[in-house]
């Protein structure tokens, strides 16, 4: 970890504890910071918190006390990504113009180990998951690791203090994270890709979400390189009038990209990389996936093999598209990662087989119209439940489909499903919804699927 003095004797409000509030804490204190910490939740029980206080961290809970800033002068707020710039605390520092940054920000400041950095509004994490693992195998070879970290659920600052500038970190980024980064240089930057109707009550309107993405390449330097989605060209305009780095592109269709796909190979404009029967995710989308992973690898030194290594016996992150298990010859995917009508758009058309759907979830005011060609083309049958189930049933009738089936709960969802499906069927969970009326998370959602399944092997 490098010695910084930026944040030396500077009077720090960490606004979320959380686990990267905990984290940059930590790492905050070690680089010489006076810090109070602040969470509307009451924290007297929390062992991290109490062990922030432990070292010296003056931690106040349960309520937002804006007052805070009439007494004393705040040099940073270090704001959890999630919480909004409305909330009273983050106006309050916006109008006293106190710099308002993210764990990222500083956690990379002090990196040793050189980083690459994804974003995307879907796919960047098993993006991520593939670069990783691809750098790891080149690395191993030296002795040294390939770490994934930020919105893949492993603070930076966990790790900053352990990677060696042998080392590299693959950095996942939200949108969240990117509003609250003012000074990142990656080696690397890639965008997979940007859709419209994601996290907009969050940002507001789609030209703001679009500028947070932007934050990935925005302050990159000529010696760095930005991966570029060929296939969504007014990003790409914005792309390229935004970054100073040297750009590489992918595509699924335009063989003109750097990295695209051509007569069933990945390949680039020199080299046929691997076969894209050879990989084991299904989807296209996948195989997009894999192209920004192959350019980011081979700009950081990964080989052709060290990239086969890994695209042939890499089965998916947990909940994007995740192969759960085959069960009387019916293969069955948990894609609950699918928190909006994009990812599902992505997901359906993945398999050849008929499919047995299930879907649903938050209703946040859309229509499922744009699901009716794909629900034509490769779902025999659905069951629907939450919030959506309704309009989805409405997509569902349109798109012809005999057998529509609305349950209230996913846990009555699965085994309806799973009665409607013959050998030979895929069984897909892609629900096309946020989680929030039934789940805390998708993470949540997604093993409770996984749970309701093999509940299904003991009846």
């Amino acid at each position: 970890m490098k010695q910084i003095d930026m944040y030396k004797n500077k009077n720090i409000l960490v606004l979320g504890l959380g686990k990267s509030g905990f984290a940059v804490s930590t790492l905050l204190l070690k680089l010489g910071a006076k810090l109070t910490l602040n969470d509307k939740t009451d924290l007297k029980q929390n062992e991290h918190a109490q062990e922030l206080v432990k070292m010296g961290v003056r931690v106040i809970s349960g309520h937002h006390p804006t007052e805070l800033f009439d007494q004393e002068h705040f040099d940073y707020l270090v704001k959890n990504p999630g919480i909004p710039y409305e909330n009273p605390m983050v106006e309050k520092a916006a109008e006293l113009k106190v710099p308002i940054i993210t764990e990222p920000e500083i956690a990379l400041s002090v990196s040793e180990a050189p980083y690459v950095c994804v974003t995307g509004s879907n796919g960047k994490t098993t993006t991520v998951m593939l670069t990783q693992q691809i750098l790891d195998h080149y690395l191993a070879k030296s002795g040294h690791h390939a770490y994934a970290v930020g919105n893949i659920g492993v603070p930076i600052s966990e790790v900053v203090t352990k990677a060696t500038k042998d080392d590299i970190l693959v950095v996942e980024m939200s949108s969240f994270q990117l509003l609250g980064v003012t000074d990142i240089d990656p080696r690397v930057a890639a965008i997979v890709d940007i859709y419209h109707n994601v996290h907009l009550d969050y940002h507001k309107t789609f030209a703001n979400y679009v500028n947070a993405k932007l934050n990935v390449t925005r302050t990159q330097s000529a010696a760095n390189y930005f991966i570029a989605n060929l296939d969504q060209p007014e990003i790409f305009t914005q792309e390229k009038a935004m970054t100073k780095a040297q750009i590489q592109t992918f595509s699924e269709t335009d063989q003109t990209a750097d990295y695209f796909i051509g007569d069933g190979y990945l390949q680039s404009q020199s080299d046929k990389i691997i076969k894209t029967s050879e990989m084991k995710l299904p989807g296209i989308h996948n195989q997009q996936n894999a192209l920004v992973a192959i350019a980011i690898s081979k700009l950081m030194g990964a080989d052709d093999a060290d990239i086969r290594a890994v695209l042939t016996t890499f089965t998916g992150a947990k909940h994007r598209l995740q192969y759960v298990m085959t069960l009387d010859n019916r293969k069955i995917y948990n894609d609950s990662k699918s928190t909006n009508i994009e990812a599902a758009t992505v997901a359906i058309p993945s398999f050849t087989e008929p499919e047995v759907l299930i879907a649903g979830g938050l209703d946040r005011g859309f229509t499922f119209d744009s699901l009716v060609p794909l629900f034509k083309k490769h779902v025999k049958a659905i069951v629907l439940y939450g919030e959506t189930r309704y309009l989805l049933a409405d997509a569902a009738r349109k798109a012809g489909i005999k057998q529509i089936v609305i349950e209230n709960t996913l846990q009555e969802a699965v085994p309806k499903a799973y009665e409607l499906t013959a050998a030979g069927d895929v069984l897909l969970f892609s629900p096309a919804c946020a989680s929030w009326d039934q789940f805390r998370t998708f993470e949540d959602r997604g093993d409770y699927f996984i749970k309701f399944v093999k509940d299904l092997k003991t009846k």
